[in-house]
């Protein structure tokens, strides 16, 4: 099990400088509203990842009037104590464990895992398919090194050919040899991607089904559609057919950017025909699945960061969704809420609690 047994945060959002230990299995960190309850749990994450969960924008993450944060972590794996630290300032991210720096930030991505389950997740649910690829992507960047690399590789080899069409409008060349090698690069990669995404549902559905029946009481069933345009046919000839269209719209319109996942529910779309009950314990579902695979795939369980959920859940669903996170399939519990004397009447007397009050 990997365990965060420490953490300082040097001018981290509203904190210029702390400290918290985390010594139990769960750690509610309360406090009024706006006191950096949820800030101090994306600082776990961004020890994790290497970046905000909430924002993308570094300079988010920098106390006001600063020009940068500094985040140092004490993780421990078995027996072995490990120093993660996370530095940003002006524009420049640097990234050591136990003192040494990594050549890139992504070489830490895998190294520790956390899973955070907040309110604004259910955009997961409700928005566009960029937000599903995104989180996707999370998860396989994670536990396979060359998808991680492959699909930055596609995402820049797509900004490529997309200015390669936009300037084909303003000045038009006969060359075709530049189109030829974006096609190809993107051909490439894209089809590794899309079967390696395809493999990921395949094995992940049942782990969401499981949750989702748990939590729900097995009253619905819950199935996910992996939608490509690599289902129609292959990328090479999907570019090929399509370049006239994208140089009309200047943008390359059909590619595994383009992917998207959809939630179904008792064969009727969860988006447009869920409850919010119903997209409230698939949301959940959903997020205890990625902690499960993460688990299985990583070998070690990763942090559950919980932000304000027990504010937002009904009696049923918090009854069901705590005998799951209670249980040995899940690690270290780090949540947040206004009420401890809640979070303390809800896991139980046999649960051991710390709790952080900001």
């Amino acid at each position: 099990m990997n365990t965060l047994k420490k953490i300082t945060l040097l001018q981290f959002r509203n904190y210029t400088s702390a400290t918290f230990g985390f010594e139990a299995p769960v750690t509610c960190i309360t406090g009024l509203n706006g006191s950096g309850k949820t800030n101090l749990l994306d600082a776990v994450y961004y020890l994790c990842y290497t970046k905000s969960y909430f924002t993308a924008y570094q300079q988010n993450n920098v106390l006001h009037g600063m020009d940068g944060f500094r985040l140092e972590g004490v993780f421990q794996h078995d027996e072995k104590e490990e120093l993660i630290s996370c530095k940003w300032k002006r524009g420049k991210k640097e990234i050591s464990a136990d003192g040494v720096d990594y050549e890139r930030p992504t070489d830490h991505i895998g190294r520790y895992a956390a899973v955070m389950i907040a309110p604004d997740d259910m955009e997961l649910v409700n928005e566009g398919s960029e937000l599903r690829r995104r989180w996707m992507d999370s998860i396989l960047g994670q536990v396979d090194r060359e998808y991680l690399e492959r699909l930055m590789q596609y995402q820049r080899v797509l900004m490529q050919r997309n200015a390669w069409l936009k300037m084909q409008m303003a000045k038009p060349s006969g060359n075709s040899a530049e189109l030829d090698y974006y096609n190809e690069k993107l051909a490439m990669d894209g089809t590794y991607i899309h079967e390696k995404r395809r493999l990921f549902i395949n094995s992940f559905l049942p782990l969401l089904q499981d949750f989702y029946q748990r939590l729900s009481g097995g009253r619905e069933v819950v199935t996910v559609q992996y939608r490509s345009h690599l289902e129609q046919n292959s990328l090479a000839r999907l570019l090929a057919e399509g370049l006239e269209h994208d140089l009309r719209l200047q943008r390359t319109l059909r590619g595994i950017h383009k992917d998207d996942l959809e939630f179904i529910l008792d064969g009727r779309m969860l988006k447009q025909f869920g409850s919010q009950g119903q997209k409230k314990s698939f949301l959940f579902a959903l997020k205890l699945a990625q902690y499960a695979y993460l688990s299985a795939q990583q070998g070690h369980l990763p942090i559950l960061l919980l932000d304000d959920i027990f504010e937002k859940l009904d009696q049923n669903r918090m009854e069901a969704l705590l005998n799951i996170i209670k249980g040995d399939e899940f690690g270290q519990v780090i949540l947040t809420d206004t009420h401890e004397d809640r979070v303390r009447a809800a896991f139980g007397k046999e649960t051991d609690i710390v709790s952080i009050q900001l």
